[in-house]
């Protein structure tokens, strides 16, 4: 065996045992979800991945027609009663007359919380900045659903 060869070897044992002294590296903690309602875990059933994708592309269509609608010279939807309407509307169009609600309870549950803490229950009158928060509840919803099928 030349000297060469000979150094190579030292040099990978030298580096293999060196190696087994180091602490494993540390994983990876989980991604946090990226919205301040967390609805991981609570889609279940044999339908819970398309349901989560459903809500999620339902809420921020939601949230963009919410959004559109006010900037508009007359914007229509202007009472939190005509928010709730273009929720219902949506959900019956998109979903023909099934509710994710009924076969997600918890999920229906976690959202109605949701909503209530963050725009209220009011049907009346909404001003620029309430808009701003339907915009962005319902975004968040839209981006928890996406998270909870990660």
């Amino acid at each position: 065996m030349t000297v060469q060869v000979r150094v190579v070897i030292f040099l990978c044992i030298l580096a293999y045992a060196l190696s087994q002294g180091q602490d494993p590296p540390a994983p990876e903690p989980a991604p946090q979800p990226s919205s301040s309602v967390n609805l991981r875990g609570m889609f279940v059933g044999e339908t819970a991945g398309q349901d989560a994708a459903t809500l999620s592309a339902l809420c921020q269509e939601i949230a963009d027609e919410i959004e559109w609608d006010g900037k508009q010279s007359e914007p229509y939807l202007t009472t939190g009663v005509a928010f709730d309407v273009l929720r219902t509307r949506a959900r019956e169009a998109r979903m023909r007359g099934v509710s994710i609600g009924d076969r997600q309870p918890r999920v229906r549950d976690a959202i109605s919380e949701y909503l209530d803490d963050k725009v209220g229950g009011s049907g009346g009158p909404v001003s620029e900045e309430s808009r701003r928060n339907w915009v962005a509840a319902y975004s968040e919803i839209a981006r928890a659903c996406k998270d909870a099928i990660k």
